[in-house]
């Protein structure tokens, strides 16, 4: 097991770094850039200012040259400054890190309290009208554009029925604060249940299908007995990549959420550092995206040798 995960982490790095040139490659080519900037809010810095801040910052260099030079650094710990915050970049990712895990592991409990139950429920009784509804309810978790749940939230929560907070932090403690988490959470959490209720009910139906539930009932065994020992875990296998790719999704869904709700989440920081040519924080960011979702599913491969002992992870 041991040398299983020791494996697989050294993978994720070596995808990781695939990555931080593609990413830096990508950034790199996009029109313009910082100077062009600090030009266009200046009208005094001369095309000779300009080309000297050029060669100060490397960016007269090949890109090539650019990103090696950039590996070195950030394998001795330095991932350079925020142009925006004007702070190194860690100290502006890590607080908003810690925002976005919290906002999507909370919303990803929530979904899986509830979507798990329904899902099985729904697959116990097929075609039936509480099978229908739950489907019904599901198409719509699928089928709601996430900027548009945002809109209706706050309509609904903070204009209409003033329970909630519009957007933002919250400045005033423990309380100011869960309740500005209230509107983010419950939009992440409906674009996510529908999904796992859906595959969750698929699983459960293909495995109560199988010959060893029906040897499991001629024995004798109680629904109960059948459901747990034998049903669940064998349908939980392939729900286990569905929630370790959805896990990783939730930050494309952070995005449109954080930035609808103004929560200063990862998310939000990559969009703002994109439009504002900060490459430095665009560039880690979304590293640590690719880092989240290579660790979900590492997380999904563990948990098959946990479901099925047959799988071996050697």
């Amino acid at each position: 097991m041991i040398a299983y995960i020791a494996r697989r982490l050294a993978e994720s790095l070596f995808v990781l770094l695939i990555m931080s040139f593609i990413i830096y490659g990508l950034i790199g080519l996009m029109p313009g850039d910082p100077i062009d900037l600090m030009i266009s809010s200046d009208p005094k810095l001369t095309p000779e200012d300009a080309q000297r801040l050029r060669r100060l910052h490397g960016l007269d260099r090949p890109i090539l040259e650019r990103y090696a030079t950039w590996l070195g650094a950030a394998l001795g710990g330095d991932f350079g400054y925020s142009r925006i915050h004007a702070r190194p970049v860690m100290e502006v990712l890590l607080p908003r890190l810690g925002n976005s895990l919290l906002l999507m592991g909370l919303s990803f409990l929530i979904a899986l309290a509830i979507a798990l139950p329904a899902g099985i429920v729904a697959a116990l009784k097929p075609r039936s009208p509480l099978d229908h509804a739950i489907n019904l309810l599901a198409f719509a978790g699928i089928s709601i554009p996430p900027f548009w749940l945002a809109i209706l939230l706050i309509m609904l929560f903070a204009v209409t029925l003033g329970w909630l907070p519009a957007g933002g932090m919250g400045e005033g403690g423990l309380a100011s604060a869960l309740s500005h988490l209230v509107l983010p959470v419950l939009a992440m959490t409906l674009l996510t249940v529908g999904g796992i209720i859906r595959f969750m009910r698929a699983a459960m139906i293909e495995a109560l299908r199988q010959d060893y539930v029906r040897t499991a009932r001629a024995k004798g065994l109680s629904t109960y007995q059948v459901l747990v020992g034998h049903v669940l875990r064998n349908a939980m296998i392939p729900v286990a990549t569905i929630l370790a790719l959805n896990f990783g999704s939730l930050f494309s869904g952070a995005l449109v959420t954080e930035t609808m709700f103004g929560y200063l989440g990862m998310g939000k920081t990559i969009y703002d550092s994109i439009l504002g040519n900060d490459f430095n924080l665009a560039l880690v960011g979304l590293l640590f995206a690719t880092l989240t979702t290579l660790l979900a599913n590492l997380a999904a491969d563990l948990a098959y040798g946990w479901l099925d002992p047959r799988i071996s992870l050697q």
